[in-house]
């Protein structure tokens, strides 16, 4: 199965639309435990709560060869039946972006890879043009500095539209086999609410829930489709960190809990 099939998979057996950043600082879990150890508790913890895992690679390439090495062993830990995300951020020229694809699936063996729009179309087809192959293309990221460029009104078309909403109509129209979506931060609710409602189908990653202070219900309301579906809210450090101490699977465990009952209680508000 590919990563959209994995994830509507998932998102019914758990009930869940949580998705768990393994964004893992070896300074910040418990002593003398590795980061792959770590990482196992936290998915054997949670592996039946989330729709799909995160982990971002630089916390991993940070870590020199070891941190390959762990990255590679805990994507390959993920249970079969729940997607993986590999927070990458990569795009390049055609050729390196080639170089990147190939990394990413067939070496790393993700699902999903975010990508960035900035190159344009020849700098991310490499993730896309493969009907196997999913990517999440930035297009309105949850970071203050986001307004730098995401908002700045450019002439397309005719008008003079943020370039956010440009992405998201390029994203739209590349989208011939079905496996381009979106990151949309929780910490821009308007401008969340917009792209749904101009992007009925495409399916999006939300980050900014948690530690960056976006707001859950509106996350929820301004971004699931018509079947109440269609977006993956990330949490990382809110989760993964819940406890510093030898308790930090169930804490984890608790936290990814109560993030997914939340949600589930914000989508029955819209069934009312």
């Amino acid at each position: 199965m590919g990563f959209i099939e994995k994830y509507h998979a998932a998102v019914q057996q758990n009930k869940s639309l949580v998705c768990v950043g393994l964004d893992t600082s070896p300074e910040l879990i418990p002593q003398g435990m590795s980061v792959l150890d770590f990482n196992k508790a936290i998915i054997d913890a949670t592996a039946d709560l989330v729709c799909c895992y995160k982990p971002n690679m630089a916390f991993y390439e940070a870590q020199g060869q070891a941190g390959w090495e762990t990255l590679l062993l805990t994507m390959h830990y993920v249970p079969k039946n729940i997607p993986v995300i590999l927070d990458a951020k990569r795009a390049d020229i055609g050729n390196t972006s080639e170089a990147y694809a190939r990394a990413v699936f067939t070496q790393l063996k993700a699902d999903a890879v975010t990508v960035s729009p900035y190159l344009g179309f020849d700098s991310v087809e490499p993730f896309f043009k493969n009907k196997d192959y999913f990517a999440f293309l930035l297009c309105r990221t949850s970071n203050k500095g986001a307004a730098d460029f995401q908002s700045l009104p450019c002439e397309y078309e005719g008008k003079k539209r943020p370039l956010y909403e440009i992405v998201a109509e390029k994203a739209e129209k590349w989208n011939v086999n079905k496996n381009i979506g979106l990151v949309v931060g929780a910490t821009y609710p308007e401008e969340l609410r917009d792209i749904r409602q101009a992007h009925p189908d495409l399916t999006l990653l939300i980050p900014g829930v948690g530690a960056q202070g976006g707001d859950l219900k509106q996350a929820v309301h301004f971004g699931v489709n018509k079947n109440l579906s269609g977006i993956a809210i990330n949490s990382s450090r809110q989760i993964i960190y819940a406890s510093k101490g030898p308790d930090f699977a169930q804490a984890a465990r608790k936290a990814t809990l109560t993030l997914r009952d939340e949600i589930n209680k914000h989508l029955g508000e819209l069934k009312k």
